[in-house]
């Protein structure tokens, strides 16, 4: 069966994967573009954006890693978009442009309709409405023998790990302090019960810390 996996989910030293005070401009809230800087050192990074150059140490093997073997993407309507409630119209159509980086299918948890959303290269967005295991079971489908990825954002990562059906989580920590915002792991201390840490490494730049479910082979 596929394996479910996070990674490269950045996070502040204090446990914050989002600043506070989020809104469309900004859409990590105050502060929270910094856990990402180092994404953009690397050539994949840079890559992502459409320049050239970029490094290509234990951060851009970390980044590679992140997609290979990727059939389906699962993420939360906040990484989605700034819009709220109701969607107006179907004029939103992510943060990626008119082509995005998946290049697979992509299911968006929401808790309001709208039709398939097709994109160039390869990506083409549903909107799930019936939670997480809905998600999952269709993404399987979508993703055959290969791995499922959950794009965050926090909520959604725990959600899954609530659930107990995240596989492989990667963890790259930040050496900033947020003091506030959108907290990964809260306050509960059973959410990584049968986690086994099993890499630790550092470029520098950030910490990846990988946890591997025990029961994930």
């Amino acid at each position: 069966m596929s394996r479910v996996r996070v990674h490269n989910l950045a996070m502040s030293l204090d446990g914050f994967v989002a600043g506070p005070d989020q809104t469309s401009t900004a859409p990590l809230g105050v502060g929270g573009e910094r856990l990402h800087e180092w994404v953009f050192d690397t050539a994949f990074g840079r890559a992502m954006i459409g320049e050239s150059g970029g490094s290509d140490g234990i951060d851009q093997e970390f980044l590679e890693r992140g997609v290979e073997g990727i059939g389906a993407t699962i993420m939360g309507r906040n990484m989605f978009g700034s819009v709220r409630g109701d969607w107006p119209d179907e004029s939103w159509t992510g943060w990626w442009g008119p082509e995005p980086p998946y290049h697979h299918p992509v299911f968006v948890l929401t808790h309001h309709p709208r039709p398939p959303l097709e994109m160039a290269g390869g990506t083409t967005f549903t909107f799930v409405t019936d939670g997480v295991l809905e998600a999952l079971e269709r993404a399987r489908a979508a993703a055959g023998d290969l791995d499922i990825r959950i794009g965050g954002g926090a909520t959604t990562v725990r959600e899954f790990l609530v659930a107990g059906i995240v596989d492989h989580l990667h963890l790259a920590v930040v050496p900033v302090l947020l003091g506030s915002g959108e907290r990964l792991l809260g306050a509960d201390p059973r959410l990584l019960d049968g986690y086994a840490c099993t890499e630790v490494s550092s470029s520098g730049h950030v910490a990846h810390l990988v946890f591997e479910r025990a029961s994930a082979g």
